[in-house]
């Protein structure tokens, strides 16, 4: 007996496919997207090698970016390997030889100076950039969103400013790698109790996934002093 699917059943059905296929792609686009990076970085130090060989030999060198994963391998364990000569006294006075060295290049020592620096403060585990959620009024007075601290206002900015301020990075969703940067009163901001794992997958999902802290208790949020 032929089975016949109402309309609704066959809406329901779609909207179930979506679900479960929407985040195998859009975890196997984001894989592929990271292993294209390494496999690029890895490519242009190869040809950026072989241009300084005799092209008898070179020829031949090109030839090792044919060799399935050996990019991303490659690009790995560089970086693990950079990482650990960094933890000791050698490596660390490389890192200050070479940052002094670039310190003097024209164009260059603005260009890696100011990436470093930023580099530095998210990754740095004693920064504050991106270590508490926030909730603030945006893009306007009655309107809320989640946003993340990324450190204070100094200089000049900080005493031009009528109160004491915070700066904060306000993302947008569903991709929080754009966004807009922000400095609000103290007073205006408020601190979640949530991680920034967690406030992030709740940006990602547009409100759809609740922190797990918020769905057992709703816990009163606290301003900052």
């Amino acid at each position: 007996m032929r089975k016949h699917f109402s309309s609704t059943q066959i809406r329901k059905y779609l909207v179930t496919g979506v679900f479960v296929w929407v985040p195998l792609v859009v975890t196997a686009a984001v894989v592929s997207w990271a292993i294209g990076l390494l496999q690029g970085i890895f490519t242009n130090v190869v040809d950026a090698i072989a241009a300084f060989l005799p092209s008898a030999w070179s020829d031949d060198f090109v030839q090792v970016k044919k060799i399935p994963g050996l990019g991303v391998a490659m690009v790995v364990l560089l970086l693990f390997t950079t990482g650990m000569m960094a933890a000791n006294l050698l490596g660390q006075w490389f890192i200050r030889v070479l940052d002094g060295a670039l310190s003097h290049i024209p164009i260059v020592k603005t260009v890696y100076g100011s990436v470093k620096q930023v580099s530095d403060t998210l990754f740095s585990s004693n920064g504050q950039a991106f270590r508490k959620a926030l909730l603030i009024q945006y893009p306007r007075a009655g309107s809320w969103t989640v946003a993340f601290q990324t450190g204070a206002p100094t200089g000049q900015v900080a005493a031009l400013l009528p109160e004491e301020c915070i700066s904060v990075y306000v993302p947008t969703t569903p991709n929080p790698t754009s966004g807009f940067f922000l400095m609000l009163k103290k007073t205006e901001v408020i601190e979640l109790d949530m991680s920034v794992d967690e406030a992030l997958k709740y940006i990602i999902s547009m409100g759809v996934i609740a922190p797990e802290a918020l769905t057992a208790q709703t816990p009163k949020p606290k301003a900052m002093i």
